[in-house]
């Protein structure tokens, strides 16, 4: 019952996100229908434009050793061996092609669907694969349904076709059987001709249902619900109150770093009791003065206090204070809109200064 609300509340599309980790983990869409029908296309082709050819090999060499029976000396295991062997490697010649036509053509309709990547995920030991209920379940689910419905359909189809194709023709397999030895391949190759068709239309249609088939069934088992949505967009943009805590900690922090540098300043502006912005000039240093620390309301109280203790000149220009407390930053320059107002305070610290 939970498996199938949770099913039913999953009716969000699958995110990227979501859908890559699946992939990593060898969660892909493979439709299995599809190597079969590249398989049946490889054995079409190799009926069509190297059977032919290898039937007459395999006629010849029958038609010499049933009419020619004494040229194939037979007395020793050696002669037998030899004899076998030769016809092996004249059967081999004939299917090679075949095996390696449907090896090549099944695995790039495999390749084709997915590209082939290593997964652990897939080799690692898993206890629900040992679980007899879980092996139940896979057999006679959805997805297990669907598999033994191809398979019958399969079956079904093959066994359809191979009984008519064999009742129109059964008395044509019997005088075959008369017949000479090369008639029999022809008759033969021309039936496997025609059972293949029909399969190759069965195979395609069938195949052409399982990647549609596949693909829902993957996609649909990927839907996400509303909450999963809202999790996976809280770990993308970080989650609110964390992100708060660090922005908390990093003020904290810099308000720290700020503080302690307000003994190295030269001077300080001050709104009484608003507004703190602490100065540092240094002729060797730098060229202009730098904000080396500022602050509002209890921090500018702070800086006022950390200066009186350091000696440091406390000048208080509530207008000049408020424009360089909203428009220069920490460990910035002022500009250049500050420079008379600032170097009269400057100079008025030089001059208080003992020589």
């Amino acid at each position: 019952m939970a498996d199938g609300e949770d099913k039913d509340s999953k009716t969000e599309a699958p995110s990227e996100k979501k859908i890559r980790d699946a992939a990593e983990k060898g969660n892909t869409p493979f439709a299995r229908e599809i190597p079969v029908f590249a398989s049946s296309v490889a054995i079409y082709l190799f009926m069509v434009f190297f059977l032919p050819g290898g039937i007459a090999r395999i006629a010849e060499t029958l038609r010499d050793l049933f009419e020619q029976p004494e040229a194939w000396d037979l007395e020793t295991s050696g002669d037998i061996i030899a004899l076998f062997r030769h016809l092996v490697w004249e059967a081999g010649a004939l299917l090679m092609p075949a095996l390696i036509m449907m090896m090549t053509f099944g695995l790039a309709a495999s390749i084709l669907q997915n590209l082939p990547s290593p997964v652990l995920e897939r080799v690692r030991p898993q206890l629900s694969r040992l679980s007899p209920v879980k092996g139940f379940g896979r057999m006679f689910g959805k997805q297990g349904l669907v598999e033994f419905g191809k398979s019958f359909i399969k079956v079904g189809v093959v066994s359809i076709v191979v009984f008519f194709v064999l009742w129109d023709d059964y008395f044509a397999a019997l005088n075959a059987m008369f017949a000479d030895p090369s008639a029999i391949f022809a008759i033969l190759a021309e039936e496997a001709h025609t059972i293949l068709v029909i399969i190759l239309f069965a195979t395609a249609a069938i195949a052409a249902l399982d990647f549609a088939w596949t693909r829902h069934h993957w996609y649909s088992e990927l839907r996400m619900t509303k909450q999963e949505v809202k999790e996976e967009h809280k770990q993308a943009q970080g989650d609110p109150i964390v992100k708060s805590r660090l922005r908390s900690i990093q003020r904290d922090r810099a308000r720290k770093r700020m503080i302690a540098a307000v003994p190295r300043a030269t001077l300080v502006i001050a709104n009484p009791t608003h507004f703190a912005v602490a100065l540092r000039y240094v002729r060797e240093e730098q060229e202009a003065p730098i904000v080396v620390a500022k602050g509002q309301d209890l921090v500018a109280l702070k800086i006022r206090e950390l200066a009186e203790q350091n000696g440091i000149p406390v000048f208080e220009d509530p207008p000049l204070a408020r424009s360089m407390f909203a428009q220069v930053s920490v460990d910035s320059v002022i500009p250049p809109v500050f420079y008379k107002a600032v170097a009269e305070l400057i100079h008025r610290v030089y001059q208080a200064s003992p020589k």
